[in-house]
Formats: C-alpha cells, structure tokens, sequence
C-alpha cells in the first residue's frame, strides 16, 4: 500500500518538529495531533502539506478519529520523569501504544512507526526502561506494520541534554557531577528524523527495530567537559561514587524543576551504547560538527558580537 499522509503523534515535541519538517520534505501529507491549534499552526507554518489537528490523543475516540484517513502513524509521545496522568511512565508509554494499536486497527492504519529508547527491555533496571520495554512488546505483538527505532540521548538546536549542561556550567562554579563514567552515544536529531522518513518507503523495515546511536561514545564527565569548553566555561568537575551519586539523584527528585531522579541513576547503570551501524545508509553528523553552532551562542564573546552586530560600527568613541 502506498503511503502518502502520515499521522504523527507528538508533533510538536524537540524530535517530533524534525520529524514533520522531514517528511513534509519528502513529499508526505502529514496530519499533527495537538491541544493547541494556534500554536502548532506557527510551528509548522512553512509546511504546506502539513495540517494541525485538535484531538486528545489519550481519548480512544478521539485518537481513532484523528488517524482515520492517514495511511501510517509515528507516535512520538514520552515523557523523562514519573508523573501523573498522561504524564506517568505507565500511560504516555504503555498506555498510549496500547490505544494507538487499538485505534489503527479501528482505522484502518497498518503501518506504525514507534519511538522507544536504547537499553528499554521489561527486565530493565529503571521504570523509564521497564515502561518502554512494555511498549514495545506492545507494538512487536499488534500484528501491524511495525517499526521500532530505539535512540541513545539526542542532541541538536534545542535539546534538553548538552543545553542542560550549559545551564549548570553558567550558574555553578564547581560541579558535583553524579555518574561520571556512565556512557552514551548522542545521536543527532536530524538523522533521528531522516531515519524514521525513510522507513516508510522500506519494506525491508517492517517488522525490526532499530538502535540510533552516533559516532562516538562519550562519558558523562566527557560530555560534560566538552559543553565547557564550547561555551568557555570551564568548570572543576568532581565525579561522585555510586553511593553519592545515588543521594545526589534522590536530593535533586525533590526540587521543583527536576534536573535529576533516582530513576534517571538507575537508567544510567546501564551504557547506553550500541555496536550496531545506523540504518538505511545515512550518514551521520558528529557532535562536534553541530554542537557549537548553537552551544557557542551562549559563550560571552558571542554575546558581545550579537550586541555590537545590533549596535553598529558606533561602539564606542575610541574603539
């Protein structure tokens, strides 16, 4: 069956805008499920085969609704900490694949493209892990068309993984860092994007799942000594055993805005790498190549370029 429109859920999301963007660039019709039409209007105003639609995705009815008359669906939806409602492990994860199969059926959508994540397995050490091994038994026994792509930690314009670490560096003059030898494999978002795209016209990806990971792999302490030197903060990082890291992850749990959980230190104990080649052929951007084209923004010189570039030449008098 040919596919031409594409129902994507999580639409608006860091991966999921990269995501239409790619396949409005590859010809498809693509259908954007959201609570807020004006704003998704904005985002993908330079995609004129791309239409936001209102629907609560976590309404069966309405879901079922939402994918009639689109020929596959990528559902993109997580979440990175335990909430409530559609925001805990269990609903946005399992939850939510389980009505998607349930509403392809309905509808009669037989491809589905699945985010997951890299190490996620039922036996898994976390509940982000655990809850994305769920989902994927889900999907691999829906008897649909399925694709499963399984990412390291993604990285790009935007990001909530290299930004956080430039966060952290401009307010913290030394840095207790918990996990410094936990390893991953940043992948950068625009292949992440291309990968799901051209899924779609293989048929020799129906029915595998598929570790995204980049070029290298880095430690967290390498990581993080990376972002300071980019941003030309380089910061003390004093690396905490298990124990600390441990106490660290439950202290940080308990402040508003949660930059760390025990269960993101459990997910760490596991390397989040991968030896297998990226799929299809594409080619892959290094860290270092994307990185600095807006980590370098946050550096001081480049402030200061952006306030004479508004300035003028008429800096000063005796410039």
């Amino acid at each position: 069956m040919e596919i031409t429109t594409v129902a994507v859920l999580g639409g608006s999301g860091f991966v999921g805008q990269r995501v239409c963007h790619a396949l409005a660039a590859a010809g498809y019709r693509v259908r954007v499920a959201t609570r807020d039409r004006e704003r998704a209007k904005k985002q993908l105003i330079l995609l004129p085969t791309a239409e936001a639609t209102v629907a609560d995705i976590h309404d069966p009815a309405q879901l079922a609704t939402f994918l009639r008359g689109t020929d596959a669906v990528v559902n993109l939806v997580g979440v990175l900490h335990d909430g409530r409602g559609a925001r805990s492990f269990q609903e946005a994860h399992v939850g939510l694949a389980r009505k998607v199969i349930a509403a392809c059926r309905e509808s009669g959508v037989g491809r589905l493209l699945h985010m997951s994540a890299l190490c996620a397995g039922t036996a898994a050490p976390s509940a982000y892990l655990r809850s994305k091994g769920e989902a994927e038994a889900a999907v691999r026994e829906s008897g649909l068309g399925w694709t499963i792509f399984r990412p390291s930690v993604i990285f790009g314009r935007g990001d909530g993984f290299l930004n956080l670490f430039a966060q952290v560096l401009r307010f913290s003059p030394v840095v207790t860092l918990a996990c410094p030898g936990a390893r991953f494999q940043p992948v950068y978002v625009e292949d992440v994007a291309a990968a799901f795209v051209k899924s779609l016209s293989r048929l020799d990806s129906v029915g595998r799942s598929y570790d995204l990971c980049g070029p290298r792999v880095y430690t967290l302490r390498e990581l993080v000594e990376y972002v300071g030197a980019v941003t030309d903060r380089r910061r003390p990082i004093i690396g905490l055993n298990d124990g600390l890291s441990y106490l660290q992850a439950f202290a940080m749990e308990l402040l508003p805005v949660k930059l760390m959980t025990r269960d993101n230190y459990r997910s760490m104990q596991v390397d989040n790498v991968s030896p297998g080649d990226f799929p299809f052929g594409i080619v892959l951007a290094t860290l270092e190549a994307v990185a600095p084209s807006y980590l370098g923004n946050r550096t001081p010189r480049a402030r200061y370029d952006r306030f004479r570039a508004g300035r003028g030449t008429a800096v000063t008098s005796d410039e």
